[in-house]
């Protein structure tokens, strides 16, 4: 019996130093696994990146492996696009127009530089215009058109045209009553004009401020500036 137990205990002891020999450390097993196919797909991108960069001529006191970036240098098209953005925009603020950039350039450069100058009948320069004096300018420099001096004989000779049918570069007529006409001055924008007014010069008002809508007579067409004005 006690030769029985002392087998006993034996057989277990090896038993138990055999276990403890084979069972792996789990420290080692964590450490051992192999990193997720997710976690490998994601360096896979990086380390293109990174090749990519360093095929690639680094930029002078770029870091290291900085992938380099190519500008496209702008075509001539959309050179111009972008100046005349620039060009309407300021037009536009000048004179307090809505413009849709298709509008005529040329007409909205002069009155532009026109703006400011001062009243004074009879004369037709920057240091001093009439209203008449003031149209008869911008026409020629806009159109090359010599128009008569007056407002009432400019009258005379346009197409008149109905006020909802008006264009950019119409001319707009006044009158007080079942007077003569005394005032002109050029159609541009969303019922605004350019005109030399007697109390301020050369500026932009709206037809519907209340003398002018008041003394508003009719709208004229010059006839030789009827495809520029379409145009």
């Amino acid at each position: 019996m006690k030769h029985r137990i002392l087998y006993c205990l034996a057989a277990a002891s090896l038993a138990l130093s055999f276990f403890f020999e084979r069972s792996p450390d789990a420290s080692a097993t964590v450490r051992a696994t192999p990193a997720p196919a997710v976690a490998e797909a994601s360096l896979f991108p990086a380390l293109m990146m990174n090749e990519h960069a360093a095929k690639s001529p680094a930029r002078p006191g770029a870091p290291a492996n900085t992938p380099v970036v190519k500008t496209v240098a702008p075509t001539a098209a959309e050179l111009t696009a972008a100046r005349d953005s620039l060009t309407y925009h300021y037009y536009a603020q000048t004179l307090g127009l809505h413009l849709a950039f298709d509008e005529n350039k040329d007409l909205l450069r002069s009155v532009t530089d026109w703006m400011g100058t001062p009243y004074r009948y009879g004369n037709n320069s920057r240091r001093g215009t009439d209203c008449s004096g003031f149209v008869t300018r911008v026409f020629r420099e806009v159109y090359g058109i010599t128009l008569q001096r007056s407002s009432r004989s400019m009258f005379t000779t346009t197409k008149h045209v109905a006020k909802s049918e008006m264009q950019t570069g119409d001319l707009v007529f006044f009158r007080r009553g079942r007077g003569p006409i005394y005032h002109v001055g050029i159609y541009l924008k969303g019922g605004r004009f350019a005109h030399a007014a007697c109390n301020g010069g050369v500026m932009v008002s709206s037809l519907s401020q209340p003398y002018y809508h008041r003394n508003f007579y009719a709208a004229g067409r010059v006839r030789a500036a009827e495809p520029a004005l379409a145009d």
